[in-house]
C-alpha cells in the first residue's frame, strides 16, 4: 500500500475586492484566465481528489482542473479563509503583522491565526487519513495556507507572507508519509 499522499494547496486567483463578502467573492477577468497556470501545473500530478473551501473564489480557481479532470470538487468548510471582523479592515497590513507577532490576537468577531490552523490542519489531517495514498488538490487562500506551512515549517512567519501576500494563484505542495510532513515545495506559476 502506498503510504505517500501529495497535497498540492492552490491559493485562489485574483478575486474582485470591490466585492467585501467574503464567501461569495468572486475572481476577476484577470482571475479567470490566471486559472488556467493552474490547470496547466496540476494536469500531470496524477490528482483523484479535490477539496475546497467554500469561498467562491477558491472553489473557481480549481474547478476548470477539476473539470478538466472530471472530478468532484468536495467542500470542506474548515478550509475556509481566516475570519478578520464583522467590518472591512483598512489597516490590513498593520492588521497582519500584529496577527503574526501574536497567533491568539484577534478582533472581536474574528479569528486568530491559531484558530484558523487549528481548523486547517484538523481538516487536512481528516483528508490524510480519508485519502490517504492520493494525490490531493485544496483550494485555498493565503492567510489559511501560510498557517498549514507555518505549522509543519516555524520558520514562515509574517516576512514570508507578506512576499506572498500579492502571489495569486500560488500552489504549494506537501508530500506526507503515513500521516508525517516530509517536504513542502512552494509554486510560483508565474515563473514556471
Amino acid at each position: 500500500m502506498n503510504n505517500i499522499t501529495t497535497v498540492y494547496f492552490v491559493r485562489h486567483a485574483t478575486p474582485n475586492y470591490n466585492n467585501h463578502d467574503d464567501m461569495f467573492r468572486e475572481l476577476t477577468e484577470q482571475g479567470l484566465c490566471e486559472r488556467k497556470l493552474v490547470t496547466d501545473f496540476l494536469s500531470d500530478k496524477n490528482i483523484s481528489i479535490a477539496l475546497s473551501s467554500p469561498y467562491k473564489r477558491a472553489v473557481d480557481t480549481i474547478k476548470e482542473f477539476a473539470d478538466f479532470k472530471k472530478l468532484q470538487i468536495q467542500i470542506i468548510d474548515d478550509f475556509r479563509e481566516r475570519k478578520i471582523d464583522s467590518e472591512w479592515i483598512e489597516d490590513f497590513n498593520g492588521f497582519c503583522q500584529k496577527q503574526w507577532e501574536d497567533f491568539d490576537f484577534k478582533l472581536s468577531g474574528g479569528e486568530s491565526l491559531r484558530e484558523v490552523q487549528n481548523r486547517n490542519i484538523n481538516a487536512l489531517n481528516n483528508a490524510l487519513e480519508i485519502h490517504g495514498g492520493k494525490n490531493i488538490v485544496i483550494g485555498s487562500h493565503g492567510t489559511a495556507l501560510s498557517t498549514v506551512i507555518n505549522y509543519f515549517d516555524s520558520s514562515f512567519g509574517y516576512d514570508e507572507f507578506n512576499e506572498i501576500k500579492n502571489l495569486m494563484p500560488w500552489i504549494v505542495e506537501f508530500i506526507f508519509e503515513s500521516g508525517r510532513c516530509l517536504e513542502i515545495r512552494k509554486y510560483n506559476l508565474f515563473q514556471i
